[in-house]
C-alpha cells in the first residue's frame, strides 16, 4: 500500500484526497516533526476519514513514504528519461554529479521529511522503494565510472550521509548547498582515485 501511485486512470475523488493528505502531512511536519504525523491527525486536517487514509498509505511509514516519493518524482523521472547529464547518455561520472545534485537538493529542501522517514522506516530502510531505486542507480555509475569499486557498498555509503539530521545540521542558512556539494566531492575522490 505504501508509496502507491497516483496514476492515469486515479479517479478525481481519489486524486483529490491524496493530494489533501499529502498536503495535511506537510502541514503538520512543518509544525511539529515527525512525532506530529499521524493517522488520525493526517485525516482530520485533511477533512477524510482515517480509514480512506489507512487505505490508501497503510500506515505512516506509508504516509511518510509516499510524501517522499511525490517530492523525488521529477528527479526519478529525468534519471530514466530526461537528456543528459541527469538522463541516459552522458559519461558515468557527469551522471554521478547531475544525479548527487539533484538528490542533494531534495534532501536539503527536505531534511525534516527525511527525518521523519527514516524514523518511521528504520526497521525496513533498505526496502523503502525509493532507496533501492536511488541505490540501484548510484551501483550502476560507480561501477561503469570506476570498475573495480565496490559499487554496492560505495552506494550505501553515500545513501548513507543522506541523514535529515546531518542534512540540516551541514545546511547554514548562508550556504543552502554546502550539503550536496560535500556529497558531491566526496563521491568524486572515490570515483577518480588511481
Amino acid at each position: 500500500m505504501a508509496g502507491q501511485r497516483a496514476d492515469r486512470g486515479e479517479r478525481a475523488d481519489a486524486a483529490r484526497n491524496r493530494r489533501a493528505v499529502l498536503r495535511a502531512t506537510e502541514q503538520l511536519l512543518a509544525e511539529g516533526g515527525g512525532d506530529h504525523v499521524s493517522l488520525d491527525r493526517v485525516a482530520a486536517l485533511a477533512g477524510v476519514g482515517k480509514g480512506t487514509v489507512f487505505r490508501r498509505f497503510g500506515s505512516r511509514a506509508g504516509l511518510l513514504q509516499a510524501l517522499l516519493e511525490e517530492r523525488s518524482r521529477e528527479l526519478r523521472e529525468a534519471v530514466t528519461d530526461g537528456p543528459p547529464p541527469l538522463g541516459p547518455g552522458a559519461p558515468a561520472r557527469e551522471r554521478l554529479l547531475a544525479f548527487l545534485d539533484g538528490l542533494g537538493a531534495i534532501a536539503e529542501r527536505n531534511a525534516l521529511l527525511l527525518s521523519a522517514h527514516e524514523q518511521a522506516c528504520a526497521e525496513d530502510k533498505y526496502d523503502d522503494p525509493s532507496y533501492r531505486l536511488w541505490h540501484r542507480h548510484l551501483c550502476a555509475l560507480i561501477a561503469e565510472a570506476r570498475p573495480g569499486l565496490d559499487a554496492d557498498f560505495v552506494a550505501h555509503a553515500l545513501l548513507a550521509v543522506f541523514d535529515g539530521d546531518l542534512i540540516r545540521h551541514l545546511t547554514p542558512r548562508d550556504d543552502p548547498r554546502r550539503f550536496t556539494r560535500s556529497v558531491q566531492r566526496m563521491a568524486m575522490s572515490l570515483i577518480d582515485r588511481a
